[in-house]
C-alpha cells in the first residue's frame, strides 16, 4: 500500500519563531519515521525568504522572482510567431499575477495562429508593452490561511473569462482563459456562468467543501439557486 502525503498537509504557516521551531521539529520527525533523508549541505533553515521555481515566498506572500523576469525589461519586439510564443511562454508562467491576462495578451496570441498573417499592429505593441509592465510591477499575492473567508469575483467578455480569488480582502491569485470556439456563440448568461465554473474548477483545492462567496455582474445568475 502506497500513501502519498503532500507537503501542504504537513506544514502550516508559523506565526512565531517558537512555532516555526515546533513545526520544523515535527517535519523532521515525520521524515525520520518514514525513513526519508535529506542531504544536510543542501538544506537551509530560518530563512525569511525562499526562492522556488521563479517565485519568492515570504511571510507577506508570493512574488515574482525579479531575476527571472529581468529579460522581460529588455525584450525586443518579436519579429516572428516563434518569438511571440517564446515571449508569451514566459509571460504566461506568471499569469496568476496579472489581472485579465487573456484580454491583454489576445492581440499577441492571434499572431501565433497558423491561419493569421503576421502583422505587428498598434494593438500588438500596446499588448507587448503592457505585459512587460505588468510583469515587472507584479503585486505580492497573499498565501491562503485557513478554510474561511474566500471570495471570488467573476467576469466574462467576448474574448475570455476572468476571475479573482480573494481571502480576507487580499488577492491570492488571478485567472483567465480565452473563449473556446463554441463558447463564442454562448449568450451572456451562459458566458457569465462559464466564468463561475472556470473559477470553481481551477481553485477547487482551496474551495472544496467550504463556504465561498461568488460575485458576478450578471444578476440573473442568482436565480440558479431557486
Amino acid at each position: 500500500m502506497f500513501v502519498i502525503v503532500f507537503i501542504d498537509d504537513i506544514l502550516v504557516y508559523s506565526r512565531s519563531e517558537q512555532e516555526h521551531a515546533d513545526h520544523l521539529r515535527t517535519v523532521l520527525r515525520v521524515l525520520q519515521h518514514q525513513q526519508l533523508y535529506a542531504k544536510f549541505s543542501k538544506c537551509e533553515f530560518w530563512l525569511t525568504l525562499v526562492a522556488f521555481l521563479g517565485h519568492i515566498i515570504g511571510a507577506d506572500g508570493i512574488r515574482v522572482d525579479t531575476q527571472k523576469i529581468e529579460a522581460e525589461k529588455t525584450w525586443s519586439r518579436p519579429m516572428t510567431p516563434t518569438e511571440v510564443r517564446n515571449f508569451l511562454g514566459l509571460a504566461g508562467y506568471y499569469r496568476r499575477f496579472v489581472e485579465k491576462f487573456v484580454s491583454i495578451s489576445t492581440p499577441l496570441t492571434t499572431l501565433t495562429q497558423k491561419a493569421a498573417k503576421f502583422q505587428w499592429t498598434d494593438a500588438c505593441e500596446h499588448s507587448f508593452q503592457l505585459l512587460k509592465d505588468k510583469l515587472t510591477t507584479a503585486p505580492v499575492l497573499t498565501l491562503s490561511v485557513g478554510p474561511d473567508g474566500y471570495v471570488i469575483y467573476c467576469d466574462a467578455s467576448g474574448v475570455g473569462l476572468g476571475c479573482v480569488l480573494i481571502q480576507h480582502g487580499k488577492v491570492i491569485a488571478y485567472a483567465s482563459r480565452q473563449l473556446r470556439k463554441h463558447e463564442k456563440n454562448y449568450p451572456t448568461h451562459d458566458l457569465e456562468l462559464a466564468a463561475v465554473i472556470h473559477a470553481l474548477k481551477i481553485w477547487r483545492h482551496y474551495l472544496y467543501g467550504i463556504h465561498v462567496d461568488i460575485y458576478t455582474d450578471h444578476k440573473s445568475l442568482q436565480y440558479i439557486f431557486k
